[in-house]
């Protein structure tokens, strides 16, 4: 008795979670669209009693304080989806700073499962003296994940120059910043979007929902238990299943799968590798499968 109560307690307070979010974005669209911006310009005709129409005043000035606040939030969004990368001065506090503490910063902006994520940021100074050396930039400091290849691109893209190279090694054919923002935009997207990916399988699989043991019932042996990153890259994968076996899920750049391999108790298990796949070539196909099977 009180597990029903307790479940329809919860389900009440979805409904109302999901009512205020359709009415939040029912009043958004309401107040944002040009026929209400238009009456909201207009003057209040004059009434009789003089309360009333300072009422509407008062209520007038809060619906056009909104409608400026969602302008202002829509503008903005618009702003990181279209302009993903962006660039702006800074100045290092630190009075040891070299080039008088200027610095160059790169702002990179993510867009992850409809929602903004916080921007990464790559700082660049200019450490180099010298004719050849005194346009160098070099990366200073950064917000990246650890997994970005960051050195190695800087290395290609942006090489010291052939003074400061160290011997052996081959001289600096130039900068090319341009190419070097595009290049770590697309190692944080790529990032992001096997994140993504592992999300998508964990909730087509039904990994973290109730299980069939928990309702009395016989646990499926070949139900997927967990699915998480095993490395930092978010390239491999490693999945279980409710009877014991574990699998290893190779992914490529762009999240189409490389390999996989099942492991069982008498060794590989080829069928439940094929059965997973079922010749799915990006992992997308794979959440699709599972979705559709569960």
């Amino acid at each position: 008795m009180a597990s029903n109560l307790d479940d329809e307690i919860d389900d009440l307070q979805a409904k109302v979670s999901s009512l205020k979010k359709e009415l939040r974005i029912h009043t958004s669209t309401l107040i944002t669209a040009p026929s209400t911006r238009q009456l909201l310009a207009q003057d209040t005709p004059t009434s009789s009693s003089a309360s009333k129409t300072q009422h509407q005043q008062q209520q007038k000035a809060l619906l056009a304080d909104s409608a400026d606040q969602h302008e202002a939030h829509a503008q903005q969004c618009l702003y990181r989806a279209c302009a993903t990368l962006t660039t702006f001065r800074a100045r290092d506090p630190d009075p040891r700073a070299v080039d008088s503490g200027a610095i160059l910063g790169l702002r990179i902006e993510v867009l992850s499962r409809a929602r903004f994520l916080r921007p990464y940021y790559v700082l660049l100074n200019r450490p180099f003296t010298g004719a050849e050396g005194s346009r160098h930039l070099r990366v200073h400091r950064h917000t990246l994940p650890a997994c970005i290849p960051l050195a190695g691109l800087a290395a290609r893209y942006l090489p010291p120059p052939p003074a400061a190279a160290k011997e052996g090694s081959r001289g600096a054919k130039g900068q090319d910043l341009a190419r070097f923002a595009r290049a770590v935009r697309r190692e944080v997207v790529r990032y992001h979007h096997r994140l993504g990916v592992v999300a998508d399988l964990r909730k087509a699989a039904g990994v973290g929902r109730e299980t069939d043991a928990e309702f009395g019932e016989e646990e499926r042996p070949d139900r997927l238990t967990d699915i998480t990153p095993a490395d930092a890259e978010v390239k491999q994968l490693t999945i279980e299943w409710a009877d014991g076996r574990t699998g290893r899920l190779v992914m490529g750049d762009d999240g189409e799968i490389l390999k996989l391999v099942v492991l069982g108790e008498n060794g590989r298990d080829r069928e439940a590798a094929r059965g997973l796949l079922g010749g799915a070539a990006t992992a997308e196909d794979v959440v699709k499968r599972l979705a559709a099977s569960v």
